[in-house]
């Protein structure tokens, strides 16, 4: 079966991703209210950072601009593929249609890693947008040097999707775990941040290298080629090893749904 899916008779791992992106671009266009809104309310959150913190602090927000402007947009990021990611199994569950990945010919992992990637590129492309509205409002010019910014966002907010793969099945096992997805989703703030912070053992947290390497390269200009090898290694390792973990997580939780019979309850 393996070797069919790599010649193509079957469709092929490709095409199994370029379906499974269309399949969410599809959806999210589909309810256009829900996007529009989802867009409106990250940009309401920067106007309010933004203006209020002009009010109370000006100084220090016109010194501080233009990275709370990559931190917004790393937050925006994160934030997107893990509720993204959490959202799409529990809608999936909810609809009943989760059960049938198992009896694909790709099998169940392919396809939820092809769905990561489709909510990934979802984001960047609503993130993008959101950027460009803060750049213009704010009349600021950051570095966005797209071989170095695009590499370096993603494996940051791969960790992020550990964390949402880990949620996801735990929210099919358990079912109601809200107050533990969004309190975990408002700890990011804290993890973009922690930089700041100067503590060296925060980069074995989720985003806290890729925060303070994006931090580097767009707001300094430093290409992904300059950055410290140790500081690219601790980079890939935290992005592969949190999503390697959720990963786990998301097929034990899976698995035990399944005995117990209560994958497509909701």
């Amino acid at each position: 079966m393996s070797a069919d899916l790599r010649s193509g008779r079957t469709g092929g791992y490709v095409t199994l991703l370029r379906a499974v992106i269309y399949r969410d671009l599809l959806i999210w266009v589909r309810y256009p209210v829900n996007a529009g809104l989802r867009l409106f309310i990250n940009l309401l959150f920067f106007g309010m950072l933004f203006y209020g913190g002009t009010l109370l602090a000006g100084q220090a927000i016109a010194d501080s601009l233009e990275g709370l402007i990559v931190g917004y947009f790393l937050w925006t990021l994160s934030t997107g593929a893990y509720s993204g990611l959490v959202n799409d199994v529990r809608a999936e569950a909810s609809w009943g249609t989760l059960e049938r990945h198992y009896v694909t010919p790709f099998g169940f992992g392919p396809v939820v890693l092809a769905k990561a990637v489709a909510i990934v590129f979802r984001t960047f492309l609503t993130s993008a947008v959101v950027l460009a509205v803060m750049l213009l409002v704010t009349e600021t010019r950051l570095d966005i040097h797209l071989t170095t910014v695009v590499p370096v966002a993603t494996l940051a907010i791969t960790s992020a999707l550990g964390l949402g793969l880990a949620m996801g099945g735990l929210s099919v096992l358990y079912k109601r775990i809200d107050s533990v997805v969004n309190l975990l989703g408002f700890a990011f703030v804290g993890l973009i941040s922690a930089p700041a912070f100067d503590l060296w053992w925060t980069a074995a947290l989720p985003l806290v290298q890729g925060s303070a390497m994006l931090q580097l390269a767009m707001t300094e200009g430093v290409r992904l080629w300059e950055f410290d090898p140790v500081a690219l290694a601790v980079l890939v390792g935290t992005a592969l090893g949190y999503l390697g973990l959720g990963y786990l997580v998301f097929r034990f939780a899976t698995r035990r749904a399944r005995r117990l019979g209560v994958l497509g309850d909701y």
